[in-house]
């Protein structure tokens, strides 16, 4: 038999051991495919926002294709180590170290081929629901047609046999230096007693306090400043979290009677310090990982939240058009001709803003009463009730800014020489004309002749559907888009950031999902290296009285710990960090954030409950055990 046909033969016969791995590199493979495949989609090579897209695209392949390599990398390490004492009796054997290399070579060239293969199948299987779901998320006008994606199919074979061959180079060094009695060993050789330091254990704990304190009471952009270090601080108080105080928690928990010698945790907790220690790497790795994913998975969903209210809350009319120059006249009847077309009914408020200078030469915005109040009205807002000198200062304090109240301080207009007397204000979105603006009485306004510029301000109030909204706001921003003046659809406006923001979304997810899959593929490896230690201790265990259902009650708090653990510690690494970005933009992320937490834990729950079946299944199977 030759080596070729003896590693063909070796994957095959330990398909089981490799099914995770395989099943894992298919999955990176397939969702690089999906990337590829839209990037190189002909329905998104023409237009600005269709080439954001391409563009987006090819970015998150680069960063699925680097998280890839070095998720690969330690999975293979990990599988091949539960293999040295195979290794070891083909050593015993005759295989010379040359000839074991080559074989550990080809047996990973042959996974990367088959995983390589099935994830492009996978994905063009899909590739048709896939397009249409992205016709909706990313919010293009028609749906992509499906087509053969043969760049994308080059490109991902191409790069993963790359990367799988560079993955191979390098697991090969893993056994490298063994000697024979090493492998043989494997991972039976006796470990020494987890020892955990007392000071590095109360300064993680330190580190991670201090982080989440300095995150949370940081305001404004002094959360922009303190990012940096707070993620430092709580990065090394996570290692040295599971390095040290998980280890020194446990310790802690077995001097306790109460703990140690209630029911069966005197098993549960007889090697969980090993456990702890041994895993801390993959639990810290997880816990980063986890946290990525939460934190950016849940600041897309916020601002596209937050970005969606606050266009909303100040623009109340749909259509709104701002002039600098006289032939704005022109333009309302060409606003108002598109909405009569449309068959559209439509309520036009004008607006004329003065800017007058004040006798310390400071130019404020004045607005006459009737104007103001008619507008406002129609936007349900507060009306000025004024007489006089009186005037009212109107502000506007949106979702993102923190709450303020104007000085009802007299000024003097220079000319005409008039002092105005505020005498209330008025917060309102319908009209921003500056920080603060003063409405006066109609015969003042009227008595205002010399004025540094002044502002003609058009609002349609229209009541419409969405879709009609945006056509007709689509048409007239290509017609006015041209002038120095402003013009706004709402609808329109919502509609172009709702394709950024679906790209944005579209890219975050899947590389959200690829980050997750693989936290959750590390902790199966990891569990998985352990499953011969597991059967050989379980037996022995079973023998001595204890019964099924005691059993699998001791192996179903063992992996809650070694499984949540990260995953919680992530949880809340996400919900400080969506917390401190609430404070930075002054809105809350409680909605988006409680949304993307609470699918991830439901995901992860989902998925130790189907692990926690397999492995229990799989220790049990060791002695003819009934799983329960």
């Amino acid at each position: 038999m030759s080596l070729r046909r003896f590693a063909f033969n070796n994957v095959i016969r330990n398909r089981r051991i490799y099914a995770g791995y395989f099943l894992s590199s298919a999955f990176s493979v397939m969702v690089f495919f999906v990337y590829s495949m839209f990037a190189f989609h002909p329905g998104l090579a023409d237009g600005q926002i269709h080439a954001t897209v391409s563009v987006a695209m090819h970015f998150a392949e680069s960063v699925i294709y680097v998280f890839s390599f070095f998720f690969v990398l330690y999975s293979m390490g990990s599988f091949l180590k539960t293999r040295k004492k195979e290794f070891g009796i083909l050593v015993m054997h005759g295989m010379t170290s040359m000839q074991l290399r080559r074989l550990v070579f080809m047996e990973n060239i042959v996974i990367g081929f088959g995983a390589t293969i099935a994830g492009i199948a996978i994905g063009l299987g899909f590739a048709q629901i896939l397009l249409m779901s992205a016709h909706k998320l990313l919010s293009l006008d028609a749906a992509l047609p499906f087509y053969f994606p043969a760049k994308a199919i080059l490109l991902t074979g191409a790069a993963f046999m790359v990367l799988f061959i560079l993955i191979s180079l390098f697991t090969v060094t893993v056994l490298r230096n063994n000697s024979l009695i090493d492998l043989l060993k494997g991972s039976n050789k006796p470990k020494p007693e987890p020892k955990a330091s007392t000071v590095l254990s109360w300064f993680a704990l330190l580190l991670i306090l201090g982080g989440y304190t300095a995150a949370l009471l940081a305001k404004g952009m002094a959360v922009f400043y303190a990012m940096i270090p707070v993620t430092v601080a709580v990065i090394i108080g996570t290692y040295f979290l599971f390095t040290q105080l998980s280890v020194y928690a446990v310790h802690k928990s077995r001097q306790s009677r109460s703990i140690f010698w209630r029911k069966t945790n005197i098993v549960l907790f007889s090697d969980l310090a090993y456990r702890m220690k041994d895993n801390a790497r993959t639990f810290f790795m997880v816990a980063i990982l986890s946290t990525v994913a939460f934190s950016a998975i849940g600041s897309l969903f916020g601002f596209k939240f937050m970005y969606t209210d606050v266009i909303r809350d100040e623009n109340p009319f749909p259509l709104n058009y701002i002039a600098y120059d006289e032939p704005y006249k022109e333009d309302a009847r060409m606003i108002e001709q598109a909405l009569k077309e449309a068959g559209l009914s439509y309520r036009a408020h004008e607006l004329t803003v003065k800017s007058v200078e004040t006798s310390g030469g400071k130019q404020v915005p004045v607005i006459a009463e009737s104007a103001f109040n008619k507008l406002v009205g129609a936007a349900k807002g507060n009306k000025a009730d004024l007489e006089g000198d009186e005037a009212a200062i109107v502000h506007y304090a949106s979702a993102m800014m923190a709450a303020r109240q104007p000085e009802l301080t007299p000024v003097t207009l220079k000319e005409p020489a008039l002092t105005l007397k505020p005498v209330q204000t008025i917060d309102t979105p319908a009209i921003q004309a500056g920080e603060d603006y003063y409405v006066v009485t109609d015969e003042h306004f009227n008595q205002i002749k010399q004025y540094a510029n002044i502002t003609y301000k058009y609002a349609f109030d229209v009541s419409a559907s969405h879709a009609a909204l945006k056509k007709v706001g689509q048409e007239l921003d290509s017609k006015l888009s041209s002038s120095k003046n402003r013009f706004m659809s709402v609808d329109y406006e919502l509609y172009k950031q709702d394709q950024i923001f679906g790209v944005v979304l579209f890219v975050g997810f899947f590389i959200g999902i690829v980050f997750f899959v693989g936290a959750g593929s590390f902790l199966y490896f990891r569990l998985y290296m352990d499953l011969g230690e597991d059967k050989r201790k379980f037996q022995a265990i079973h023998k001595i009285g204890l019964t099924d259902r005691e059993l699998s009650s001791i192996l179903t708090k063992q992996l809650m710990i070694l499984f949540f653990a990260p995953i919680v510690v992530a949880v809340i690494h996400g919900a400080i960090a969506l917390a401190a970005l609430q404070n930075m933009f002054m809105y809350n992320l409680m909605r988006p954030s409680l949304t993307v937490l609470g699918s991830f834990v439901l995901i992860q729950l989902v998925y130790f409950l189907f692990i926690r079946t397999k492995y229990i299944s799989n220790v049990k199977s060791a002695w003819g055990l009934h799983l329960t």
